[in-house]
């Protein structure tokens, strides 16, 4: 067989970022669920809705609001809110100010979970991503996954409250 080429084939370099990328997108969400699921009982996903609710005031946000950080359906967030409810770390309620939302709290059992799961997420990242890297190379992993988020589309990914300053689990930064 010959060689892919052509317009809609990738250069060799185009291909060997991509070929990178693709392999990063694969491995790494396995492998922060396996850790956050042997460690916490948790997958990723719910661990960073709980996170995203941790850090929120009052530790209280609508569910939309919460499905636009997660980019995910309200409907995948519904059946994980339930999952995180039947465990009694997160809470539903009727948005008092308009009654057309729903809001999701982080109860105490929640905020434990977060507490007890952060050690371990957060060292695992680090062996993963950050500690391979030098400064420079944190730096323009940021400024790539910014052009690659601004390329692919208009939400709103989340942010810490303030990007450049780390966030403890009291919401201060």
């Amino acid at each position: 067989m010959g060689e892919i080429s052509g317009p809609a084939a990738f250069s060799g370099d185009e291909l060997q970022t991509w070929s990178s990328l693709a392999t990063v997108l694969e491995w790494l969400p396995a492998l922060l669920d396996a850790q956050l699921q042997r460690d916490a009982g948790l997958t990723h996903f719910e661990y960073g809705l709980l996170y995203a609710l941790s850090v929120a005031p009052d530790r209280t946000l609508r569910l939309s609001v919460l499905a636009g950080y997660a980019n995910s359906s309200l409907t995948k967030l519904s059946r994980a809110v339930t999952r995180l409810e039947r465990r009694q770390w997160v809470r539903r309620t009727t948005d008092p100010t308009d009654g057309r939302y729903t809001l999701a709290t982080l109860t105490e059992l929640g905020w434990h979970q977060v507490d007890e799961a952060m050690p371990g997420h957060v060292a695992t990242v680090r062996r993963l991503v950050l500690t391979p890297l030098t400064a420079a190379q944190h730096q323009q992993l940021r400024d790539i996954t910014q052009s690659i988020l601004t390329a692919a589309g208009p939400g709103h990914p989340w942010r810490s409250p303030t990007a450049d300053t780390p966030v403890d689990m009291d919401g201060h930064t």
